[in-house]
């Protein structure tokens, strides 16, 4: 871990399920010494998705590179404990409901009497403050509120929540910047001080949806579901081949448009005015489909991907996990990559991104056995006693 960019950073992450945990993860990746700390009965990611050998698959990905400690914080052992490894950590991320590690003891207010150069990051639904604040939150709820659900589909259909932990690990890669931001003041002008990061899942969510706001103000305009088109480019849209594959197109650059129907037989497309830039081609959007379509469904996957390569044009095919192993670009990228595994040998999983050119981060492990670092932290950082640990354990808060 020498050459890794973070080494001697110290994370708690006593987060769970996503958002916070993914944070953690992208820091741990670039050499943070990372330490998990789960409720005795167990992260409840460990009980989520697919599972191989009563192995977890998520929490294989997503607490990779992490030492794992079992601790039952709402108990004043339990805090009391957290409140010694906080000592000199320099990051410690949560996700509880507002208020909650105050009842227990445990306010950003004592960690930063204990240490004041703590970096908090507080992990959400809806923020601290503002009426939704104790309301339960998950990224499926960001994905409704934000805006998201409601532009996501096809107009005849209903709003469309992804299958997957969007929200959850957009607030994530949020949180981890947010880190950064704050670790880079502390040694650049905060005077060592450290701060509280207040997360929501939602609002990233928001961010990312583009100016809808600014044209709802403007002109009352409510953006709706448009399939795979974009008010705001076309072509695009994603096209079946004569060998039943998927291609995706975009061509969003006037210079890719004008390629794009010259190779499918349509330059006549590029001599009309309305071809002249997005506006008029989405206004076209049913004639471009019709030609591009046509074009692609008489022809196989290889066939229209090795002519539009020729032509500078702009398409790829809709990938499964099947594909992606072994397509030669992630592969000779390393975009996926093989790593230990205590209970399942080793697994395939994403690579760490982005890729720094001197200290590239790099996954070391995947996702520990619960409890696999008490011993290490307990007994050999903290001095805790065979019989301290049995009593802790007897009391379950270990």
């Amino acid at each position: 871990m020498t050459d890794l960019p973070l080494q001697g950073l110290k994370v708690v992450d006593a987060a769970s399920i996503f958002a916070g945990p993914v944070a953690a993860t992208l820091l741990a990746d670039f050499g943070a010494d990372v330490l998990k700390v789960e409720h005795p009965r167990g992260d409840s990611l460990r009980s989520m998705g697919w599972n191989v050998d009563g192995e977890s698959l998520f929490w294989a990905l997503v607490s990779r590179n992490k030492r794992c400690i079992t601790l039952k914080l709402s108990a004043p052992e339990g805090a009391d404990i957290l409140k010694k490894i906080i000592a000199d950590a320099d990051v410690f991320v949560e996700n509880f409901r507002p208020g909650t590690l105050e009842r227990w003891g445990l306010g950003p207010d004592v960690l930063h009497e204990i240490n004041p150069g703590l970096v908090i990051l507080r992990t959400t639904g809806f923020g601290q403050t503002g009426p939704y604040a104790n309301r339960p939150g998950f990224g499926t709820l960001a994905e409704a509120m934000s805006g998201f659900a409601h532009i996501n589909g096809w107009p005849d259909k209903p709003p469309a929540l992804p299958p997957f932990a969007l929200g959850d690990c957009i607030a994530g890669f949020t949180g981890c910047f947010a880190i950064m931001f704050a670790l880079w003041w502390r040694e650049h002008g905060g005077n060592g001080k450290g701060q509280v990061i207040d997360l929501s899942i939602y609002e990233p969510m928001f961010w990312m949806l583009g100016p809808q706001t600014i044209l709802y103000d403007k002109t009352g305009e409510v953006v709706g579901r448009s399939g795979n088109h974009t008010p705001y480019s076309a072509p695009r849209n994603a096209y079946q081949t004569k060998d039943g594959r998927w291609l995706a197109l975009s061509a969003t650059a006037q210079s890719i448009a004008d390629r794009v129907v010259r190779l499918v037989g349509r330059p006549d497309f590029a001599e009309q005015p309305w071809f002249a830039g997005n506006p008029g081609r989405i206004a076209h959007t049913a004639e471009l489909d019709e030609a591009i379509g046509g074009w692609i469904a008489e022809r196989t996957a290889e066939e229209v991907l090795a002519e539009f390569e020729t032509a500078e044009g702009a398409i790829a095919p809709a990938y499964t996990a099947a594909d992606i192993v072994k397509d030669p670009q992630y592969l000779a990228r390393e975009t996926i990559v093989r790593v230990p595994h205590e209970g399942l040998g080793d697994v395939l999983m994403q690579n760490v991104v982005p890729v720094l050119s001197d200290t590239p981060g790099k996954v070391r492990h995947a996702g520990a056995p619960k409890g696999s670092s008490n011993d290490e932290v307990y007994r050999e950082q903290l001095g805790l006693t065979d019989e301290q640990l049995a009593a802790l354990e007897a009391d379950g808060i270990i």
